[in-house]
């Protein structure tokens, strides 16, 4: 039997929650704040499961999109760029900022940032940390608006809460919007905010239902399914 931790046990107690229910944003957001709390300020995560077929390039889903009321974080920002472009990174507050030097950095194990951003000019020196940052989901690219000209306005954006997101194997989408101190109502605008813009890419391949389940968690409560479609 698989351990069940007593945290665990007395979310799954808590009133209002059931497991197979099907919860408007705000009910599940009021389920939620009821949850046992832990010692520091649980990220809420949402879960989209897509119909599509990740393995299939013309089914791929991924992006970013800022979320209006951000995620709580400040994040870390790497900037492959130079000249110019280096000193508008520097100026929206990148955390690191090279070419060469940086990706050996990176070749010899360090992975310690949240976004990596590449002006164009710099993909050759980027292109080559594909095995390392791409299982990662750290992988500059163009769909998630991670490889830019505009690097500096990419700096400010990923640092005040703009997210990328990718689906899985799977075809699930995970992506945080927001912490658990956060106000139901800005919880629920920015939800309510990512599954349209989600809604948005849906491939043209993709035939049938779209988006198949929508669930909120916290880092550790049990997870609860949006009546969304």
């Amino acid at each position: 039997m698989a351990y069940v931790s007593k945290r665990y046990r007395a979310a799954v107690a808590t009133p209002g929650y059931e497991k197979h229910k099907r919860y408007d944003i705000g009910s599940a957001l009021g389920v939620l704040e009821n949850f046992p709390k832990p010692k520091f300020d649980e990220t809420v995560e949402l879960a989209v499961r897509l119909g599509i077929d990740p393995k299939k390039s013309d089914q791929m889903v991924r992006g970013s999109v800022s979320l209006p009321k951000g995620i709580g974080k400040s994040r870390s920002v790497i900037v492959f760029a130079e000249g110019e472009a280096a000193a508008e990174a520097e100026a929206a507050g990148a955390d690191e900022i090279g070419g060469e030097d940086l990706a050996k950095r990176i070749q010899d194990g360090w992975t310690d940032f949240d976004v990596c951003i590449a002006h164009p000019s710099m993909m050759k020196v980027a292109g080559k940390l594909g095995r390392i940052l791409g299982p990662q989901g750290k992988m500059p690219s163009p769909k998630s608006g991670t490889v830019t000209p505009q690097v500096g306005q990419a700096v400010t954006e990923f640092k005040a809460g703009k997210v990328e997101f990718r689906a899985d194997s799977g075809g699930i989408v995970h992506v945080p919007v927001g912490k658990r101190s956060f106000p139901a109502d800005d919880l629920e605008a920015n939800i309510s905010h990512f599954v349209e813009h989600l809604r948005g890419l849906k491939p043209s391949a993709v035939k049938g239902a779209y988006i198949r389940k929508v669930s909120v968690s916290a880092t550790m409560t049990p997870a609860l399914t949006l009546d969304i479609i």
